[in-house]
């Protein structure tokens, strides 16, 4: 039986291009997402073995899709691809519960050595980040938890993408005073005060591109 897998990234030709090769290579993929939170409701629907997550998506970025779908599909192994090789993404994302972080630099005979090595039950990091990853945690330099939580990450970034309050409301499911509510609390939290200064936070921390 071929490995099944979703493909998550909001680029139509990069999704194509990774699909070409994963098949050519026996993989299956059963299903692509344009965003993070369609990536979390086809990966509960199909319940693939492999998820394959670009970090930066809209509407709910890799780490967080990452961390609900593995409520919804918890057989489902994660693997983030992306072009931040920087700690603070690694590290955010071995927190989350992600099994493979692969540099899209590297994406080809990479990505399928990661998928079989996670298949297998093991950590995948490409070769380039693996010394770095391991001299932060040994150094302890690594960046400290992000102090919001997965909802306010996620109002955080909708607000980064221009959306309104309204906006987020209908997007989330929830009314607006408690995306009111969600946006206050974690302005108070980053000590931020003024929307430019949330988009630049967001943007540090992957959220959104800048």
């Amino acid at each position: 039986m071929p490995t099944r897998v979703l493909l998550a990234d909001d680029h139509a030709l990069i999704r194509q291009g990774l699909k070409a090769l994963l098949e050519k290579q026996g993989i299956q993929v059963v299903t692509e997402a344009s965003d993070g939170q369609e990536a979390v409701r086809l990966a509960e629907k199909a319940q693939p073995e492999i998820a394959i997550l670009d970090i930066t998506m809209p509407l709910l970025n890799g780490v967080d899709a990452a961390r609900e779908l593995m409520k919804s599909a918890p057989k489902t192994k994660v693997i983030l691809l992306t072009q931040h090789d920087e700690d603070q993404y690694v590290t955010e994302a071995l927190r989350a519960g992600v099994k493979g972080y692969v540099l899209k630099s590297q994406a080809a005979d990479d990505l399928i050595h990661a998928i079989r090595e996670v298949c297998k039950g093991s950590v995948y990091l490409s070769p380039s980040i693996s010394r770095a990853v391991v001299d932060a945690y040994l150094s302890k330099t690594y960046v400290s938890p992000d102090p919001l939580s997965t909802r306010e990450r996620q109002v955080l970034q909708l607000v980064g993408e221009g959306k309104s309050t309204k906006d987020i409301a209908m997007q989330l499911g929830i009314s607006v005073k408690t995306a009111e509510s969600h946006r206050a609390r974690l302005m108070r939290k980053l000590d931020i005060h003024e929307t430019a200064s949330l988009v630049r936070y967001a943007i540090r921390r992957g959220l959104i591109q800048a």
